[in-house]
């Protein structure tokens, strides 16, 4: 991989063309397009960003989970410049080509399904999702669907709809889909004082049955429940694997579909392939997207061949959906993963950085709590231990600081106070301790 080297930041008296570009974006781009670093990048490498004034980042974002192989991975680039020689799109719902079917067979040999599996590709997150509703409802002859607070499954009327945060996903979008009904998510930092993790899965799970569908929706009526292993930008809420299972099989009773959104997730990010294999369970269909291409725009539904396989001709498809680019930079970056076995390459990644996490926790009482699965990891900050006080603005400062330091960071959660971390899987064990250390420095200097 390429290596950057870094250069100091530019004194302020001399021009800078960021400054031009923002001013530019200002005027011709639509204010709802809103970047939480104000940076123009200009190029990538690895674990490594340049701006367009030639400062140098650590990158602990990957595209928000997209570039688990790094930036600009010479053999992804190189598949994809090969693929464009030949052509550059034709669609796979006007003529078929190879690299669609050779993706959709690599996938339906990987996802955690029982039984044969198909798949179908798309272009983003939100339309994976979108699709995998579709495929349930089509499936089951119903209408309902189930998802969860805190967690996010994209940017269209139904991916909306599914998703929990109003600001600043929702808001001033309504009136949503219909048929569309929320449960708790696991939230073990939160959950009432006194009571084991233990207690909690019963008492929630309780809830569902003698609750739920009693007064809020009929299970009968609901095609599919769809949940996010880990919660993306919910805050990385990893939830007990017993309530899981335990979920799994309550959907099995009623017959409805369990959708697992493993688009952040996907891909070695957790230490395994997929997120739901520290669970133990196997869902009827899998959202997959952002790492399955090492960023290009493609995304994938996988399940069960009967439930695939309800829906007729012609009524799944996209122009762009599984672009001939994209499907060969993503049997590149699946042979990337296999060859250097990058799921182990990620739960070294996280014990680092949770080993540093959890030392925070004992110096910085702004620490509440720390929690992660392999490489997607991240520390939950509050004003008061005691109370659990969320605190937003340290969390602003922190991301705002980290930056000017060298180091990229994001936040999460409904209340916009956890930083998360999602570097590549590929980042050197030097830079990744030195990514730390600015993140500590930080700490330590807002504390």
């Amino acid at each position: 991989m390429k290596k950057m080297v870094k250069v100091v930041s530019r004194p302020q008296h001399e021009h800078s063309l960021q400054e031009d570009l923002l001013k530019r974006k200002e005027q011709h781009v639509a204010r709802g397009f809103h970047a939480r670093h104000p940076l123009f990048i200009l190029e990538g490498h690895n674990s490594f960003l340049k701006d367009v004034d030639g400062k140098v980042y650590i990158d602990f974002t990957s595209g928000i989970g997209a570039t688990n192989a790094g930036h600009s991975n010479p053999a992804v680039v190189d598949a994809i410049k090969r693929q464009l020689d030949h052509i550059t799109h034709i669609s796979f719902s006007t003529s078929y080509y190879q690299s669609y079917v050779d993706v959709c067979e690599k996938l339906n040999g990987l996802v955690p399904i029982r039984g044969q599996a198909k798949s179908a590709l798309f272009t983003s997150g939100a339309e994976a999702v979108e699709n995998a509703i579709k495929i349930a409802k089509v499936a089951t002859g119903r209408k309902a669907v189930v998802s969860f607070e805190h967690g996010f499954h994209g940017r269209t009327l139904m991916t909306m709809t599914l998703s929990a945060m109003i600001k600043p996903y929702k808001k001033g979008f309504g009136p949503f889909a219909p048929e569309v009904y929320k449960l708790p998510h696991p939230y073990q930092y939160r959950m009432p004082n006194k009571m084991t993790e233990e207690s909690y899965v019963k008492q929630l799970l309780e809830d569902i049955e003698e609750q739920f569908f009693v007064d809020v929706v009929d299970p009968d009526d609901v095609a599919c429940l769809i949940m996010e292993p880990i919660t993306g930008e919910g805050g990385f809420l990893v939830p007990p694997v017993s309530y899981i299972q335990k979920l799994r099989k309550l959907c099995q009773k009623h017959g409805i579909l369990f959708v697992a959104d493993e688009i952040q997730t996907g891909f070695c990010r957790t230490g395994k392939m997929f997120a739901t294999e520290h669970f133990d369970i196997k869902p009827d269909l899998i959202t997959m997207g952002k790492s399955l291409s090492n960023g290009m725009p493609l995304s994938a539904v996988s399940g069960r061949a009967e439930i695939m396989d309800a829906v007729s001709e012609g009524g799944l498809g996209g122009t762009f959906a599984g672009h001939p680019a994209s499907c060969a930079a993503a049997l590149a970056t699946i042979d990337y993963y296999e060859h250097y076995k990058l799921w182990e390459r990620a739960e070294h990644i996280g014990n680092v950085i949770r080993k540093k996490m959890h030392a925070w926790k004992e110096q910085f009482t702004s620490v509440g709590d720390v929690r992660g699965l392999g490489a997607m990891n991240a520390i939950e900050l509050v004003k008061d231990r005691r109370l659990k006080t969320p605190d937003e603005h340290l969390t602003k400062k922190i991301i705002d600081q980290a930056r000017l330091s060298g180091l990229l960071l994001l936040k999460s959660g409904i209340y916009e106070n956890v930083v998360r971390t999602l570097p590549p899987l590929t980042i050197e064990d030097s830079t990744l301790h030195e990514g730390l250390e600015i993140f500590e420095k930080t700490l330590r200097h807002l504390h």
